[in-house]
C-alpha cells in the first residue's frame, strides 16, 4: 500500500513538472563533411585527345562501360561524387556535327529543369587554346548540380556532368557543391586539346 502511494506521488510530480514547459521543434541536422587539404595533378592518359588537371583526392576511372573511346569518370571517393566525362570527334554533316552535339548537351542539362530552381549558364572562351564552351550551374535538388561542355568548334567536343551517389539535397550538399564547383572551374581553366 505504501508502495502504491509512492508511485502515484511520483507520477503526479512528473506530470506537474512536465506541463509547465513547451517543446520547440529543432532544425534538421546534417553530417559534417570534412575534406582534407589537397592540390591538383595533371591527367596522364596517353593517346587521349585532351588533358586537364584534377584534384589529387580523386582518381580517373577509364573502366566505366560507356562503349566510347576517351570517355572517363573523375571519381571522388571521399565525397561520393563522380564527374562523368564524354568526348566526341566532330563529324561535319553527320550525326556528330557541332550543332547536334551542342543540342544534346543542352538537352541533357534541361532534362533536370523539373527539379532545378534555376539554371544559370556562363560562357567560356580561351581563344589561345581554341577552347569555347558553356558552364551550367543547376540550382536546387537536381541529380547533377554542374554540367559543362567544351569544344574547338571544328574537331573536338568534350562534355562533363557532376553526379553524387546519394539523394540530391542541395542544403546538405552545399559544402560539397562548393568544393566541386571550384575543382570543375580548375579543370576547365587547365583544359587543353592534345
Amino acid at each position: 500500500m505504501h508502495k502504491n502511494r509512492l508511485i502515484i506521488l511520483l507520477l503526479v510530480t512528473f506530470g506537474v513538472l512536465s506541463c509547465g514547459r513547451y517543446s520547440q521543434p529543432r532544425p534538421y541536422g546534417y553530417y559534417r563533411i570534412g575534406v582534407p587539404k589537397y592540390g591538383y595533378k595533371a591527367m596522364e592518359m596517353k593517346g587521349y585527345p585532351y588533358r586537364f588537371e584534377y584534384a589529387d583526392i580523386a582518381y580517373i576511372d577509364t573502366q566505366v562501360d560507356h562503349g566510347e573511346p576517351y570517355w572517363m569518370d573523375v571519381v571522388y571517393p571521399s565525397l561520393n561524387a563522380r564527374i562523368h566525362c564524354s568526348y566526341k570527334q566532330i563529324e561535319p554533316n553527320g550525326t556528330a556535327d557541332l550543332r547536334h552535339l551542342t543540342d544534346d548537351a543542352v538537352r541533357f542539362v534541361f532534362d533536370h529543369a523539373i527539379k532545378a530552381d534555376a539554371i544559370p549558364e556562363q560562357g567560356y572562351t580561351n581563344p589561345e587554346a581554341r577552347i569555347y564552351g558553356v558552364y551550367y550551374d543547376l540550382e536546387g535538388n537536381t541529380a547533377s548540380p554542374v554540367q559543362f561542355f567544351l569544344t574547338d568548334s571544328t574537331h573536338h567536343f568534350f562534355r562533363a556532368a557532376l553526379y553524387y551517389n546519394c539523394i540530391p539535397n542541395s542544403d546538405s550538399l552545399a559544402p560539397v557543391n562548393e568544393i566541386m564547383r571550384r575543382d570543375i572551374h580548375h579543370m576547365i581553366e587547365s583544359f587543353r586539346w592534345q
